[in-house]
């Protein structure tokens, strides 16, 4: 029995309406691939930095960590003697003077990161609500509040420094010779009044981009809930308690993580702030293994400490996304 095979004419040419479809696609695919392909492709110059900028640099102070490696040996480190876990040993030991120095630097740089994300956090935040209504002169506030964002850090680190000073900062003559809260001029680069100015500072150039990033969050909160709250008589209080805060949670969830990463690892502020040597009380953990690699010559401690930073940097922000994923997942539910 003869059959006989339908034909059409798509787009000047003759299909069998016998043929399969594999058959019909067969000549498009390379161009699906050519497509697919191409975000890739655009995406391998910025996957090579990366690896060489951040990945490359990682994976050599692991295995520095690894290698005793002294003022001695840093010429030719890749033959360095292989010291095992004994970096890591010297580190965690508390009862040591290396591994006690390193304990005493984590607390400190946990209180200082807390009261720093805090009070950047909430200063942030209270200014963004304050933004919100309208007002002559908003704009102006809203760009005078982002200056201290926007300044290089060190510029801005070395102005308070200025600040700072004994005989001569402007701190001293406002606090001491104007208003005479002090009996007399304070020392705020050494000693514990450090830390009071280090946080200082941290809080000063940190908060306006809490500032920003809750300003753009609460772009997205409708105007209609604070109306149909402010007619069922909710006051001012109440508002953000029960639509502003709750509305902000995702994005409070990345801008405390964000702050916490930046303030846990800020290594430039104290440098610029103290110097090599920062105060006992001002002593952050990345100033810290700074001096233990560079001002002692011992490599392998320093990475070794390096190392374990990260990884408490990895199981904390860990820990806090799964943390928030389930309470969103809860709340949803």
């Amino acid at each position: 029995m003869t059959t006989t095979t339908a034909t059409a004419k798509t787009d000047g040419r003759t299909e069998s309406a016998g043929s399969t479809p594999g058959a019909a696609r067969g000549p498009r695919r390379p161009g699906r691939i050519r497509r697919i392909g191409l975000p890739y492709l655009l995406l391998l110059p910025a996957l090579v930095l990366e690896l060489l900028v951040h990945l490359v640099p990682m994976v050599m102070g692991i295995l520095m960590s690894f290698k005793a490696l002294t003022r001695f040996s840093i010429r030719d480190w890749g033959a360095a003697p292989w010291s095992g876990f004994d970096n890591y040993k010297i580190s965690v030991d508390f009862n040591a003077p290396a591994g006690e120095a390193l304990l005493h630097s984590f607390w400190v740089t946990c209180g200082f990161t807390v009261l720093s994300v805090g009070l950047c956090w909430l200063l942030g935040t209270a200014t963004a609500i304050f933004l919100q209504d309208t007002f002559r002169g908003r704009g102006l506030l809203r760009a005078l509040f982002l200056i201290p964002y926007a300044l290089p850090v060190y510029a801005a680190v070395i102005t308070w420094a200025f600040m700072f000073q004994h005989d001569n900062g402007l701190v001293n003559h406002v606090l001491h010779d104007q208003l005479g809260l002090t009996d007399k001029p304070s020392f705020w680069l050494i000693g514990d009044n450090s830390f009071i100015a280090l946080l200082t500072v941290s809080v000063w150039k940190g908060w306006p981009f809490a500032f920003l990033v809750v300003m753009a969050g609460l772009q997205n909160v409708p105007k209609e809930l604070y109306e149909a709250a402010a007619l069922d008589g909710a006051g001012m209080w109440q508002q953000i308690r029960r639509i502003t805060l709750p509305s902000l949670a995702p994005v409070n969830q990345v801008l405390v993580l964000v702050l916490f990463l930046w303030t846990f690892n800020d290594f430039n502020t104290p440098y610029v702030l103290f110097g090599k040597a920062a105060p006992e009380a001002a002593d952050l953990i990345s100033i810290h293994v700074y001096q233990t690699t560079f001002a002692t010559w011992n490599f392998g401690t320093g990475s070794a400490m390096s190392v374990l930073l990260l990884l408490f940097l990895l199981v904390v922000t860990g820990g806090y996304l799964l943390l928030t994923s389930r309470r969103r997942k809860t709340a949803d539910v």
